[in-house]
């Protein structure tokens, strides 16, 4: 049996157990009400059948005489007449009347007249009243005796008690009156045990819709998985119910997010903008293939995702995933860089592999002279050409390699990549894949806009960047040769989902995070990446602008301030 239908009989019996006893209460109430009002009716009709002035002064006779007058005589007397009166205008079931023995004086029963009562007269003869309960020679009753008092004149004395009036009404007649009662008490109880079933399904009904129709150990079992998967995944959970408050963020998501948003309401929640817009119809883990939408939170970049729940066709609301990537990106930028690498040493493997059969050839024809030289020059240079020129000045193995392999896979495009003349980096960054995400966005974007542009007008396409470091920040200047933004608003380029790579109406999912997310990244180190000057159609191209803080090594740069170390164009390291 189900929960909810244990809980519906539960409550249903306890109202009809609450019902029962009210009503039999108060029908015990009423029944003993009835009965005394029977035997207050039965005690004043009492005293005033006593008080009857012929009755009194007849049963003093009576009483004064020698026995008791024969049962003719007292059927057709005035003390039988007066309470056969009453009687009959007050519909009890007898008024009887005796002498100071207990002998019947008066009775509805005419052949039981000068016999004793069959109930004790004591207490009425000896001059109290009281009332009765009990079964005569007219069956059960509720009654009262009353003493009848001698009149003034009377042989007894005015005041003496000469007999007493018995009167009774049927316990049947009693009963009858409680039916009206019995009746309206029902009526109560069926109403009230009806108000309480139905109150009891309304309660049901509303449990089951609460609980979305699960049993208590369903829900406990529930709560125990959720626990378990909230606090043992790596991944940032935030739910949002369909009241839009935040029902529940995980320990990576308040960590990643760094605030507890339990409580709060989702649509005014310290959170990026960006996030808030993926419960309101946006991106969610369907539409989006299950990539997610990428942003800069703190230290942290993350891949965020929605999806709606639904229960028996039930929306409950919304639950986010937070996935941190920002180790992830960092290597991405290698393994891109390890690649470009990869590929200009194959070109270079392939070409040197050439240099090779040339004077395996030359040494065919006897041209040993000439395959010296190609020899000398072979090994002068090495088997691999290294593009960049004045690398040297980058204090900073990392970015070194990094550019390095930009330049080898620029020249792979036709494009040079070169050093500004305001180069110069004298320590390592501290935090490279920061570094070459903004740098490596920039210059993949302009060796993009220099294939696509133009050349100078000397015929090459060439890529310029210049870095600079200046205590804790580093300054970055990208240029290009290509033909600059063509009319493109500045600021539209680091909108979320614009690309350069293609014209917008072209513009496939995958692009536009590259200068949103540089952008990003230098901001939240207090510097940023702008647009410096938008060039023109026939060169030079764009100029970009970067600045990043907080990420020298300036432990390093102060130690060679100190030593006066000198830098790789000459100057010392204090200069």
């Amino acid at each position: 049996m189900r929960f909810s239908t244990r809980t519906l009989l539960l409550q249903v019996g306890a109202v009809a157990l609450a019902v029962v006893l009210a009503a039999g209460a108060h029908l015990w109430l009423a029944y003993e009400r009835l009965w005394t009002e029977a035997e207050q009716n039965a005690l004043t009709l009492g005293r005033t059948v006593a008080s009857d002035p012929v009755l009194r002064r007849t049963t003093a006779q009576i009483a004064a005489g020698a026995g008791t007058p024969p049962p003719a005589e007292l059927a057709s007397g005035p003390v039988m007449a007066a309470a056969e009166s009453a009687r009959a205008s007050t519909g009890a079931l007898f008024v009887v009347v005796t002498d100071e023995e207990g002998l019947r004086l008066a009775h509805p029963d005419p052949a039981r007249l000068g016999e004793r009562v069959s109930t004790p007269p004591d207490v009425a003869l000896s001059g109290r009243e009281e009332t009765t309960r009990n079964t005569g020679t007219l069956g059960a009753s509720v009654g009262a005796k009353v003493p009848v008092y001698a009149p003034a004149g009377a042989p007894q004395g005015e005041g003496s008690v000469v007999g007493e009036v018995s009167v009774g009404y049927a316990r049947s007649g009693v009963a009858e009156g409680l039916g009206a009662d019995a009746l309206a008490v029902g009526s109560t109880a069926v109403l009230a045990l009806a108000a309480g079933v139905v109150a009891s399904l309304a309660l049901r009904r509303r449990l089951a819709r609460l609980t979305l129709g699960l049993e208590p150990e369903d829900i406990g079992t529930l709560v125990q998985d959720q626990e378990a998967v909230l606090r043992g995944i790596d991944e940032g959970v935030v739910g949002v119910g369909r009241d839009g408050r935040v029902t529940v963020a995980n320990d990576a998501a308040r960590r990643f997010l760094g605030v507890d948003l339990t409580g709060e309401r989702w649509d005014s929640a310290s959170v990026p903008a960006e996030l808030r817009e993926l419960t309101a119809g946006g991106v969610t883990a369907e539409a989006d293939g299950g990539t997610g939408r990428q942003l800069v939170v703190g230290e942290r970049v993350l891949v965020a995702s929605a999806r709606r729940v639904v229960h028996a066709r039930e929306e409950l609301g919304w639950v986010v995933m937070l996935r941190d990537r920002t180790e992830l990106r960092g290597l991405t930028r290698q393994l891109d860089a390890v690649g470009a690498l990869s590929e200009a040493l194959r070109a270079q493997r392939h070409e040197f592999s050439n240099q090779v059969h040339t004077v395996a050839g030359l040494l065919d024809l006897g041209e040993v002279a000439e395959a010296r030289s190609v020899l000398g020059r072979l090994g002068a240079t090495g088997p691999l050409s290294f593009p960049l020129e004045q690398a040297e000045l980058l204090g900073d193995p990392s970015l070194q390699a990094f550019l390095g392999a930009k330049g080898i896979e620029a020249s792979e495009r036709g494009v040079v990549l070169r050093l500004g003349a305001e180069t110069l980096v004298r320590n390592p960054v501290a935090a490279a894949q920061d570094v070459t995400t903004v740098l490596g966005n920039l210059v993949d974007n302009a060796v993009r806009a220099a294939v696509a542009g133009s050349p100078d007008p000397g015929g090459e396409r060439w890529v310029e960047v210049e870095l600079l470091d200046d205590g804790p920040t580093l300054h970055v200047v990208v240029a290009d040769s290509g033909d600059g933004l063509r009319g493109i608003e500045p600021e539209h380029l680091f909108q979320r989902g614009f690309t350069t790579a293609l014209p917008a109406a072209e513009q496939p999912g995958g692009h536009g995070l590259g200068l949103h997310l540089s952008r990003q990244l230098a901001r939240r180190h207090g510097g940023d990446v702008w647009v410096i000057s938008p060039g023109r159609p026939g060169g030079p191209g764009a100029v970009f602008g970067a600045r990043i803080v907080g990420l020298t090594g300036e432990e390093k740069a102060d130690r060679d301030s100190r030593l006066g170390r000198a830098d790789p164009r000459g100057r010392t390291g204090n200069g």
